[in-house]
């Protein structure tokens, strides 16, 4: 067997196998909208932004879909619009943007633990988490999983408090058989580049409340309900008529890529499922894949940083999402909070995403799997080769 690359061994990608490569339509088969959008002048507000609204609104079975600049700007709005006060139960484990939309609003994140199997909101947890300044729950749909919805509904609903979903990741994923985007208050999806549905950057807010529709609206237009006289603080968060465009046409390729998406994961799975200590999340419902995670336990015979750094030296990129957790970064550190998260801080030390694209091969798949494997019957010495250690800073 060949021998890794960070013992000497030839790289097995050269060029480097990137993380992602975006899932896009072409530009011929937007030519000749882009050409109307520019011989219009109107590039905001336009009937592209309509369209775009509603093949979503159809899609997700839902009363209202306002598209934003971006995913963090659309949960701002919403927890603004919303007018909550106090603290908003979180996971830690997430990206950086859905604790940030809760200081942005003066609110106070009350982080609680994730599972440990589906790396979600723990809903055990939260009813025990809340107290007299809860004011609402702000959960997430990790790399596409959806969330344990109908507990979190039902605790939310006997504590009045307000149930808002992160669904970043939530494109191409389905519970029950249907698209997310129905639950809740309201749902705020991105359409950034590492998405199943893209827009260039960009986001959407769905909700079934016509009065909380109508205050993003607004609040997306500086708090300008037409005639200038703002009604509260908003902020410019509109999606543009290209960025319309390209969703529109991104949607008609996202049935296509989720299929994509899941058939791969199944076939990393069937090659990593015999490594010892290789372990994945436990699905509830169908996940978009947004980003396929392994879990690199002990018995894998190194850390998740040695096989992260070892990749990397074969030519793989991969992403520790989500180190370290947010109660643990440096912008969190004036809550001066100890809070006891400890699924929260194993799974952020184990959990390593692998690369995946809808255009990715069946023979990549299986060659990142066999790297992985070769990387494994090295760990003894990769792990005695003290040039080798990995940081805690890296």
């Amino acid at each position: 067997m060949n021998k890794p690359a960070i013992l000497g061994g030839k790289p097995a990608f050269t060029p480097a196998l990137p993380f992602l490569r975006p899932f896009l339509p072409s530009y011929e088969v937007m030519e000749n909208d882009l050409k109307s959008i520019f011989s219009s002048g109107i590039l905001t507000k336009g009937k592209y932004l309509k369209e775009y609204e509603s093949v979503l609104k159809r899609h997700l079975g839902v009363d209202h879909a306002v598209g934003v600049s971006s995913c963090t700007l659309g949960l701002v709005m919403v927890l603004r619009c919303l007018e909550l006060k106090g603290n908003v139960i979180v996971p830690s484990f997430t990206f950086p943007s859905t604790i940030h939309a809760i200081m942005w609003n003066k609110l106070t994140p009350l982080f609680v633990d994730c599972h440990n199997e589906t790396f979600n909101l723990d809903p055990s947890l939260v009813e025990k988490a809340i107290n007299s300044e809860t004011s609402a729950i702000l959960a997430v749909h990790i790399f596409g999983n959806p969330a344990d919805v109908e507990v979190l509904e039902d605790i939310a609903r006997r504590y009045k408090l307000k149930l808002i979903f992160d669904t970043a990741h939530g494109f191409g994923s389905e519970l029950n058989g249907k698209p997310l985007g129905i639950y809740g208050c309201a749902e705020v999806f991105s359409t950034s580049p590492t998405k199943l549905l893209i827009t260039g950057e960009g986001g959407v807010v769905t909700t079934g409340d016509d009065e909380l529709a109508e205050k993003i609206r607004i609040g997306i237009e500086y708090g300008n309900p037409g005639d200038y006289d703002c009604l509260f603080a908003g902020l410019n968060a509109r999606l543009s008529e290209i960025n319309s465009l390209t969703g529109i046409y991104s949607f008609s390729l996202l049935e296509e890529n989720a299929k994509i998406r899941n058939r791969l994961v199944e076939l990393y799975k069937k090659y990593l499922s015999s490594i010892p200590g290789i372990t994945f999340q436990k699905i509830n419902g169908k996940s978009s894949y947004k980003d396929f995670a392994i879990l690199v336990g002990s018995e894998y015979g190194l850390s998740r940083d040695h096989l992260w750094r070892a990749l990397e030296s074969e030519g793989v990129i991969t992403r520790r999402y989500f180190y370290p957790p947010n109660h643990l970064q440096k912008a969190l550190k004036y809550l001066n909070s100890n809070y006891n998260l400890p699924v929260t801080e194993e799974i952020a030390e184990r959990v390593l995403c692998l690369p995946i694209y809808s255009s990715m091969s069946d023979d990549v798949i299986a060659k990142v799997s066999e790297v992985i494997y070769r990387i494994y019957e090295a760990r003894d010495e990769i792990k005695s080769n003290q040039l080798l250690a990995v940081s805690s800073q890296v």
